[in-house]
């Protein structure tokens, strides 16, 4: 049960970012293109996670069988979750509000629940790769959990950013955010829960699964609001965040 509750810790560490990222926004004006390159970092941190972390480790521990179904299968989910909450609502959910043909629903439009939820679904993936890095022994991934946290502060940031543009009260912004920073603490301890004992091959998929899911995020919502201000920029910003989480996976 220890590894329960401390999988738990580590997982309200990470989502505790959001609440973080979203405090920010709501209290301090930032120029869109601060916003874009802030989320254009965490989109970096996020990549070399993916890359370096999480499928090196899934493949160490399962092979390539388990590793490549795992990545399609959490992709082609994610994506599946993406479409049908995306049609209600909650396409633009990330968004900041610098573009006008892309900015959040108005808070009178009735999509607060589809918005909710797809945050939910952004944050879960990476909750439980907390809880499961913890089923080796040897304590908590420091480079998930930080990979985590970076990338989740932009998140957080952007996306109440537009929260706050499209209308949405203090109670909702802030209630969603610290509402799934519980729900990360909860899929943590459940992905430490469920999967002790379980096979290399199960844990090596399920670590997959969550890759595969986060790089299809990274590419539904927060790449196209980095480019969106920071234009030719984007991709050096990104790199930057690519060589801060290469440094803490070799630094680990």
């Amino acid at each position: 049960m220890t590894g329960m509750w401390t999988a738990g810790f580590w997982g309200l560490v990470g989502g505790s970012a959001l609440v973080l990222g979203a405090a920010i926004a709501w209290f301090v004006s930032l120029p869109q293109r601060l916003i874009a390159a802030i989320m254009a970092i965490g989109a970096g941190v996020l990549i070399s996670a993916v890359a370096f972390d999480l499928m090196d480790e899934a493949f160490q521990r399962g092979g390539f069988d388990s590793t490549a179904i795992g990545f399609l299968g959490g992709a082609a989910t994610y994506t599946a979750a993406n479409v049908f909450i995306s049609r209600r609502g909650a396409r633009h959910r990330k968004r900041s509000g610098s573009n006008p043909h892309e900015r959040q629903p108005n808070a009178d439009s009735g999509s607060g629940a589809a918005i909710a939820i797809g945050a939910l679904l952004d944050g879960i993936p990476e909750s439980v790769v907390i809880g499961v890095s913890l089923l080796g022994g040897a304590g908590v991934s420091a480079v998930t959990v930080a990979a985590v946290f970076l990338s989740n502060v932009p998140e957080g940031l952007s996306s109440a950013a537009g929260m706050k543009a499209a209308g949405r009260s203090p109670a909702y912004v802030f209630g969603v955010w610290g509402g799934i920073a519980l729900a990360s603490a909860i899929a943590a301890m459940i992905g430490n829960v469920a999967l002790a004992g379980s096979s290399p091959d199960l844990i090596a998929g399920v670590t997959a699964v969550a890759a595969g899911a986060i790089l299809a995020m990274l590419v539904d919502t927060m790449i196209p609001e980095a480019t969106e201000a920071t234009h030719d920029y984007a991709g050096l910003i990104a790199v930057v965040g690519f060589l801060l989480a290469f440094v803490l996976t070799k630094s680990d």
